[in-house]
């Protein structure tokens, strides 16, 4: 009878287990999956691999990524019924995740993200090569979508190949090894690739034995990205990573400043000067602790520019009077999988959603008394979300951008002239990674540092101001790539719109806007009002020499009060201008109440609250303004 009862327990228990599995097969999101194309792919689980059989023991996975849950083949390949080596080795990808076998390993799990990847400017480079061929006369606009990978040999074409086809994804990550500042591309492991310090030393060890002793310790495939893996593209251009941190890049070379303090040299050997660092990096904040996944990998729509995949605000956090929420229940698949790595708590209430876009914040939440907090991903401190000033929702300041106030500087490049050495030896094309002979060279005057200069942003019937830096005050000698040096320049004059991540609690004082020149668009030099026989007028004196092109400051955005001719482009973007004379006026009036009256003076808050019209109603004959 005890045998009887025995046999049919086991029984039970091996019914129960084929269930079990059976549930598994059809269910486990690790072990199948139907692509975009209704192919039908299939990760082998719990099948016995090969490759365990030499890599033994090795330890150093992500929870997700383990062998145990996905074998090694899902994200390697080659041959796992083979104990031989080199048969085992066949087919294998040693650095799974570059755009070009993506398909292949991370996107047969991640198909979704791995299309949105695709589509995103951090792949295409779409509106970097849209800017260049629009600067040098190739294309009639800078808003056609392009992909990098497409470009051809033209004058702009090779202008990209030669000095800027190494910051996008799809450039391949060859060797093995940490992110750093020096790295460029790689694809999915651009941000998810990440070394234990166990990992990076069983590297060097096995490198050093001419790799035969095989490293213990994996690096691991992740969701936790660092400032690092921005890095190293985003502190190019508009230098976002770097004005974050707090550094300003010279034209120094590194034996200049050295045993000078205020100087930091980076990894590819340029010379920084130590500024003030973002409010939010002093607070420990990295850059996907504002910007997820919904912005970083894209939505999968493909964006003209940058500031088209951006729809976080900074009012989403630093909301009016309370901000836009969803709950734990409504999460998307990504932003639930991103809570559910991050192992964070707070399911039972509200999360900050993006008003533009809707997405939502997964580190942030709203308590039961209204409180908003931020969960930091670098370290978990929770981070109280304070609503914004009065001051700043305020009628007069209404369409003027959080950062045209709250950031501290911005960079600024001037002079700068490109011309091709057709016989250059030694010179390298970024897009095919090898050796040519011919190359652009760029040749900068000046690097610098200063409060943004201020532009409009027309979009959708409205006007905002935004901050704006000289991104394309250049020369361009097209002539030279045709052989002719010097039989063709064109000059360009070109601010663009600015992000400049330096933001500060404390905000810029009125007449940093309204009474210096450099933020109205004139140039750096001295403003001064003057007032005589009972009547006033601004007269500027610019610091720099006026360019021989044009006949304006070098550092200029615009003449000093007079209208630009029409058709002048003065601007990386059609939606994004300088401010017209009727603009200049309005704030340079301002800027003259400003040289009796202080920012806290009640005349001065009053034009907040009520605006300009109203005060200047009450103006009395002791007030000497522009034209009376």
């Amino acid at each position: 009878m005890k045998k009887r009862t025995s046999q049919i327990a086991l029984f039970s228990v091996l019914i129960l287990l084929i269930a079990i599995l059976l549930y598994v097969r059809n269910n486990n999101p690790f072990h199948s999956y139907t692509d975009p194309e209704n192919s039908y792919k299939e990760i082998r689980v719990g099948e016995t691999e090969s490759c365990l059989q030499c890599h033994q023991n090795t330890t150093g996975y992500s929870d997700y990524h383990n062998p145990e849950l996905i074998g090694c083949s899902s994200c390697h390949l080659g041959n796992t019924t083979s104990l031989n080596k080199t048969v085992a080795h066949e087919g294998m990808i040693l650095i799974p995740g570059n755009l070009s076998d993506a398909r292949e390993t991370c996107g047969k799990c991640h198909f979704e993200e791995l299309r949105k990847v695709n589509n995103s400017l951090m792949t295409t480079n779409s509106g970097l090569v849209a800017v260049d061929k629009y600067v040098f006369g190739e294309a009639d606009s800078p808003n056609y979508h392009y992909h990098i990978k497409d470009i051809e040999y033209s004058a702009a074409d090779k202008h990209i190949r030669d000095l800027c086809a190494n910051c996008h994804l799809g450039a391949e990550k060859p060797g093995l090894g940490e992110i750093n500042q020096l790295s460029r591309g790689g694809g999915c492991i651009a941000c998810h690739l990440n070394y234990s310090d166990e990992a990076k030393s069983d590297l060097e060890k096995y490198l050093a034995s001419g790799k035969k002793e095989l490293p213990r310790f994996h690096p691991s495939t992740d969701i936790f990205v660092n400032d690092t893996h921005c890095f190293g593209c985003h502190s190019r251009s508009s230098r976002i990573s770097t004005n974050y941190i707090g550094l300003q890049e010279t034209l120094l070379d590194e034996k200049e400043i050295h045993g000078k303090n205020g100087y930091s040299v980076l990894e590819d050997k340029r010379v920084y000067k130590n500024l003030e660092a973002d409010v939010h990096h002093t607070k420990g904040l990295l850059c996907i602790d504002c910007h997820s996944s919904h912005e970083v990998m894209g939505t999968g729509e493909k964006h003209l520019h940058q500031e088209d995949a951006v729809s976080l605000n900074c009012s989403d956090c630093h909301f009016k009077e309370k901000p836009k929420t969803i709950s734990y229940g409504s999460l998307d698949r990504e932003s639930l999988l991103t809570y559910m790595h991050r192992n964070f708590e707070h399911a039972d209430k509200e999360i900050i959603a993006v008003k533009k876009d809707g997405h939502p914040l997964v580190n942030t939440f709203v308590d039961s008394n209204g409180n908003a907090f931020l969960i930091g991903k670098k370290d978990g401190v929770l981070h109280p979300l304070k609503p914004q000033p009065e001051v700043c929702s305020r009628t007069a300041h209404q369409n003027v951008s959080c950062s045209a106030c709250h950031s501290s500087w911005t960079s600024r490049c001037i002079g700068c002239h490109n011309q091709f050495d057709r016989d250059k030896p030694g010179a390298f094309d970024l897009l095919d990674k090898k050796y040519v002979t011919g190359q652009w060279e760029e040749y900068v005057a000046e690097f610098s540092s200063s409060q943004p200069a201020l532009g409009v942003r027309e979009h959708e019937g409205n006007n905002v101001i935004e901050p704006a830096i000289p991104g394309m005050i250049m020369t361009i000698d097209k002539g030279s790539y045709a052989g002719k040096p010097g039989e063709d320049i064109s000059f360009h004059r070109l601010y663009a719109p600015n992000s400049p991540h330096t933001t500060t609690k404390e905000v810029r004082d009125c007449r940093s806007c309204h009474a210096n020149p450099a933020t109205l668009g004139y140039g750096m030099g001295s403003l001064v009002y003057n007032v005589k026989n009972n009547k006033g007028s601004w007269e500027f004196t610019p610091q720099y020499a006026l360019n021989t092109y044009d006949n304006l400051p070098e550092d200029a955005w615009i003449p000093f009060l007079k209208k630009v001719d029409k058709g002048v482009v003065n601007s990386t973007r059609t939606n994004f201008r300088p401010f017209n004379v009727k603009e200049q006026k309005r704030m340079l009036l301002v800027g003259a109440c400003l040289q009796c009256h202080k920012d806290d003076s009640k005349v001065m808050r009053q034009t907040l609250e009520l605006g300009l019209q109203p005060v200047l109603k009450k103006v009395t004959d002791e007030c000497i303004l522009p034209g009376k």
